[in-house]
């Protein structure tokens, strides 16, 4: 199965398989409610303008980001993307997945062959995606089993480049009301116990998914992972145990 059928199977929200929305209330940003003047200029824009750009992202995930530079700082993430090609996908980030969610950030997503084309230094920007994938916690939400399952699979060995923008919705904390500072460069989980107790969890309620028995369906992925860069990066940033998985190495670490 290609990836580019599952573009069009793989909708946030198709009608015959019902939808699960984020229903925790979004950070509002400060500012005053929208004059009527600004509701009929909506209302013109979505009569006369297209949406072309938007209306392409039409692939839905939903996984965990950890700051980089502070691997405590977690937070839920919701990808709108676009399959460019086979190798290149780009993605817009948003703290939910209702009409009033907030732009976050935004991720592109590489191929194996790609990355390896990449000098060194630009490699330190992209996080691996193999226990992501082969651990359950990236999901497409409301499509078939089989179809999330060929879309994952075409993802192993793949990476991505994160920034967000916005802390709007850091778990456990409270968000700032505008995108304040620098963009934060967000890294992948390669590990077990590397997220924040009751992080996996809310989410899997709130979308009413099992994380767990995701797992458990992609074990046969396992043999698909190669050693990948990054796997290491968040290594003993912890302050609890963490655990490795079969399957999940670091490229650059010695036998």
């Amino acid at each position: 199965m290609k990836f580019h059928f599952l573009v069009y199977i793989s909708l946030s929200c198709l009608p015959l398989l019902g939808c699960n929305y984020f229903d925790k209330t979004p950070l509002h940003p400060e500012g005053q409610d929208k004059s009527l003047k600004t509701k009929v200029l909506e209302t013109g824009a979505t009569l006369f303008q297209s949406n072309s750009p938007p209306d392409s992202m039409n692939i839905y995930l939903v996984g965990f980001h950890a700051a980089k530079h502070d691997p405590l700082h977690q937070m839920e993430a919701h990808h709108y993307c676009h399959q460019v090609n086979e190798d290149f996908a780009q993605c817009v980030l948003f703290d939910g997945n209702t009409a009033n969610a907030n732009l976050i950030g935004i991720e592109y997503i590489i191929s194996e062959d790609i990355f390896e084309s990449l000098p060194d230094n630009e490699k330190q920007y992209w996080h691996p995606h193999n226990f992501e994938i082969l651990s359950g916690q990236l999901i497409a939400p409301n499509i078939p089993d089989i179809a999330e399952k060929e879309l994952m699979r075409s993802k192993m060995n793949s990476y991505g480049k994160t920034w967000h923008v916005w802390n709007s919705a850091p778990f456990g904390q409270v968000g700032d009301k505008l995108p304040l500072g620098e963009p934060v460069l967000e890294w992948s989980f390669n590990r077990n116990g590397e997220d924040l107790a009751g992080l996996i969890e809310q989410r899997d309620d709130r979308l009413n998914v099992d994380t767990g028995i995701k797992r458990q369906s992609r074990s046969d992925l396992t043999p698909l992972a190669k050693p990948q860069n990054g796997v290491d990066t968040l290594k003993d940033r912890f302050k609890k145990p963490t655990k490795p998985i079969m399957g999940i190495t670091d490229k650059t670490t010695k036998p």
